[in-house]
C-alpha cells in the first residue's frame, strides 16, 4: 500500500511540477530514469567488464581484466580493489554535477537506478562498511550536504540493505579544490588532511568500502584509505559512482 501511495503522489507532482532532463532540459515523461529524458538516457556509460581491478576504469577491446589502467599506473593504491558505476562524461556528468554543484537530491533517485544497473557494482558492496570521504566542515555547511554520505545511501539501498554505512572519517584540513591539479600535488595538498573520527573503531575483521563521488586520479580515496590501515582496517576497498 505504501508504495502505491507514493507512486501516486509521485505522479501528482509529476503533472504540477514537470520533470526536466538534468542533460538536455527537454521534458521528461517517460523512460527508465526520472530526471534522464529517453534520448539522453543511453548516453549514460555504465562500466561492465573488462575493467581495471584498482579504479574500475573499462579496458576497451580485448583486455585482461587483472591488470591497471593508465590511471593508475603510478598510483600505488593503500586499498585493495575499486569500482565505478559510470564514465563522467555526458549524461553521467550531468547528473554528477547536478547532485554536487547544484544541490539537485532530486537525482538520486536515478544514481540509485544506475548502481542497481551497473553489472556487479551493487553486489561488490554487501557486506561491506560503506565510508564516505568526509567533506571540510566549512564546505559541508556551504552545500549542506556530503554527496559522498547520500551516494553511500543509495548504494545501500542498491544493494537491498546488505551493507552498512559509518562516518569513520573527519577533513581536518580545507584544503583548496583538487580540480586543476595533477597527481603529484593532489597528494601534497592531501597529506594529513584527514583522521579517524571521534569514537570511531575499526575491526579488523570487517570488510570497508571507501566511497567518493569521483575517481579521478585516487590520491583523495589514497589519503583516506591511509589512516583506515594505521586504524587497523585490514580489507580495504573504494568505490566512486563516477570515473573520469
Amino acid at each position: 500500500m505504501k508504495s502505491v501511495v507514493q507512486t501516486l503522489c509521485r505522479n501528482g507532482l509529476d503533472v504540477l511540477f514537470p520533470r526536466s532532463c538534468v542533460h538536455c532540459g527537454r521534458a521528461v515523461e517517460e523512460g527508465n530514469y526520472r530526471h534522464l529524458c529517453p534520448l539522453c538516457a543511453p548516453l549514460l556509460y555504465i562500466v561492465r567488464s573488462p575493467h581495471c581491478t584498482t579504479c574500475g576504469h573499462p579496458f576497451f577491446g580485448e583486455m585482461a581484466e587483472d591488470r591497471l589502467c593508465e590511471h593508475c599506473e603510478t598510483l600505488h593504491p593503500v586499498f585493495g580493489e575499486g569500482r565505478t558505476a559510470v564514465l563522467l562524461q555526458g549524461a553521467g556528468r550531468s547528473l554528477i554535477h547536478a547532485l554536487k554543484y547544484h544541490a539537485a537530491l532530486h537525482v538520486l533517485e536515478d544514481v540509485e537506478a544506475t548502481m542497481r544497473h551497473a553489472p556487479g557494482y551493487a553486489s561488490y558492496a554487501r557486506g561491506a562498511v560503506l565510508v564516505p570521504v568526509p567533506l571540510h566542515p566549512r564546505k559541508e555547511r556551504e552545500r549542506t550536504y556530503n554527496q559522498s554520505r547520500l551516494l553511500a545511501d543509495c548504494l545501500v539501498q542498491a544493494a537491498n540493505g546488505e551493507a552498512e554505512v559509518q562516518e569513520l572519517l573527519r577533513r581536518v584540513t580545507d584544503t583548496h579544490t583538487q580540480i586543476h591539479f595533477d597527481r603529484e600535488t593532489r597528494r601534497e595538498n592531501l597529506k594529513n588532511a584527514f583522521a579517524l573520527a571521534p569514537g570511531a573503531t575499526i575491526n579488523p575483521a570487517q570488510r570497508y568500502l571507501l566511497i567518493d563521488d569521483v575517481f579521478t586520479t585516487g590520491s583523495t580515496l589514497n589519503s583516506c584509505a591511509a589512516v583506515l590501515r594505521r586504524g587497523g582496517a585490514l580489507s580495504l576497498d573504494v568505490v566512486t559512482f563516477g570515473h573520469g
